[in-house]
């Protein structure tokens, strides 16, 4: 395709051959090389979230030579080039012209969430849908108040967050997505048990139970670092000490601008938060002790299984009436069904 036409706005993972576009990349590798007559030469490969391509090279005598030099691995960049698909090399990037991004870019759309997998639905529309139910179902003010106060404080981390880094939702936005189901399956199961056994006294806390599903996983805000475009990773706090207790740290210190909150209801708040599962490679290190947390234990270990099954299943491409062993799951999955 001739380069006196004008070039358009394209994602990299939406490129065809032939096509000269000006497109937003994170470089994805850098490696000075050097033939065998002394020539010197730099290879590239750059990213977005669902595609990496390999470039023509710079050679040693280009302008873009010293340039590329100080360039590191996971910085952004605006490109004019041409893709190609070579017989030999497959697909390329033939770069014309290239900067690193600017603030400007945002106004033609570059996000670095862009350059990371992310939920499919809208962060901020889960965000305020969370919010909603916490105003709407939990009856007790002070609890109310310092839930909604956790969310409002960490309001922008908890919309890129992964709901985990290895295991289930492990996408920006995923910790919206999963604490949203979690949070709607324990209303559900709330009124369910409550229904069903009027006998039990004091009865079953329906406030008590949204509340620390909301508040289950907001330890990650401070255990998972989210350097930009970039998937998130476990930080030395998290490592140290599990989201479990980061959260259950957290929610305390929050409790301190609260004073009217019942200080037994805070109490087992903090046992649901640290109690949802008994492995001790989960973070816990008490068994549920109270209804409330054996919802939610029950609530959030089937939501995150069932995320990862299905991420198995839509994903996997081997040949077969199995998926391959899924490495988090530990055990392939029957996907020849017809029912």
């Amino acid at each position: 395709m001739s380069k006196a036409k004008k070039p358009v706005l394209a994602k990299l993972s939406d490129l065809q051959a032939g096509n000269y576009v000006d497109c937003f990349v994170q470089l994805a590798e850098k490696q000075r090389k050097t033939l065998a007559d002394g020539k010197p030469f730099i290879t590239c490969k750059y990213r977005d979230a669902k595609r990496t391509v390999g470039a023509v090279p710079i050679w040693g005598d280009a302008p873009l030579f010293e340039q590329a030099l100080d360039w590191q691995v996971g910085q952004f960049f605006k490109v004019r080039a041409t893709y190609t698909e070579h017989e030999k090399y497959g697909p390329q990037l033939d770069v014309e012209q290239i900067r690193q991004v600017e603030d400007r870019d945002r106004a033609d759309g570059f996000s670095e969430l862009d350059f990371v997998e992310r939920s499919r639905h809208d962060p901020a529309e889960m965000f305020a849908e969370l919010e909603t139910i916490v105003t709407g179902e939990i009856v007790d003010g002070p609890l109310r108040v310092l839930v909604l106060n956790l969310l409002t404080t960490h309001a922008a981390t908890l919309k890129t967050l992964p709901a985990s880094t290895r295991h289930f939702y492990t996408f920006a936005g995923g910790w919206l997505e999963h604490t949203l189901s979690v949070a709607r399956s324990c209303i559900w199961l709330s009124d369910r048990y409550a229904a069903q056994f009027p006998e039990l006294n004091p009865p079953l806390n329906r406030g008590l139970v949204v509340a620390a599903a909301v508040l289950h996983d907001i330890g990650r805000v401070r255990g998972v670092d989210l350097p930009p475009g970039q998937p998130g990773h476990v930080n030395v706090p998290g490592e140290l000490f599990g989201h479990l207790f980061l959260g259950y740290d957290m929610i305390r210190t929050a409790a301190h601008a609260v004073p009217d909150l019942d200080p037994e209801l805070l109490d087992l708040l903090l046992h649901c938060v640290i109690t949802p599962l008994r492995l001790p490679e989960r973070g816990a290190s008490r068994f549920p002790c109270i209804p409330e947390a054996l919802i939610l234990h029950h609530a959030d270990e089937l939501d995150g299984k069932m995320e990862m099954h299905v991420r198995c299943l839509t994903r996997d491409t081997s040949e077969g009436p199995f998926t391959d062993r899924d490495p988090v799951l530990g055990r392939p999955l029957l996907k020849a069904r017809k029912v």
